[in-house]
């Protein structure tokens, strides 16, 4: 996380929803031979005191956990991109990247199998249903042979949430017209990813 605490204003609630929000992240535990990451999407349970998620049984991570429990990093980042210094209308500015970030960190460890499919019914709905008014997709529109073929392919996870963080770098510690001036340079395109976001998180970043 960034050390400027200019940057980390946000509450844990903020942090908490940005990650509920985007919901997919960088899981990392320390592996054996080095850190190991996988990419996953997750759901948040409604009291923020945990993950839910899944990974294939050919991770490494999940050949890991079948030994106990992991300490794990869930990393969630989200609107990211490249600020030109000439956006600021200041001196003696230089080239930088804004980004949101939280860290989650907590215990990491298997579920049972019967777990699995009741986290695949809520992680689908989690997302279905912000495709309103699409109707919802559910797992019961998969044959019984065809889902449980799948379902054996992956695992059901679970991470305790015992401390989050997370770094808002946009430009807070600059004036609030060069903040304004770079967020309208950015609107109008640039480099990196979901830019209109970007645009919109600097106008109005946590206090």
């Amino acid at each position: 996380m960034h050390p400027n605490p200019a940057y980390r204003g946000a509450e844990a609630a903020q942090n908490l929803a940005f990650a509920r929000d985007r919901g997919f992240g960088v899981l990392t535990i320390a592996g054996p031979d080095g850190p190991l990451a996988s990419h996953i999407p997750f759901v948040i349970t409604p009291d923020g005191a945990s993950v839910a998620a899944h990974i294939v049984r050919s991770n490494p991570i999940w050949r890991a956990l079948r030994e106990g429990p992991q300490t794990a990093l869930l990393a969630v980042s989200g609107a990211d991109g490249y600020v030109s210094p000439d956006w600021y209308g200041m001196e003696d500015q230089v080239p930088t990247w804004n980004y949101v970030a939280v860290h989650m960190r907590g215990q990491l460890r298997l579920l049972p199998d019967e777990a699995l499919r009741p986290h695949l019914d809520a992680l689908s709905e989690e997302f279905e249903r912000r495709l309103a008014p699409k109707p919802v997709w559910k797992t019961d529109k998969v044959s019984d042979d065809a889902l449980a073929r799948l379902m054996r392919m992956i695992a059901p996870v679970e991470m305790s949430v015992e401390t989050i963080d997370g770094t808002w770098k946009l430009g807070q510690n600059k004036p609030d017209a060069a903040r304004f001036g770079a967020a309208a340079e950015i609107e109008g395109g640039g480099i990196g990813a979901e830019l209109a976001m970007l645009a919109r998180l600097m106008k109005e970043p946590p206090a």
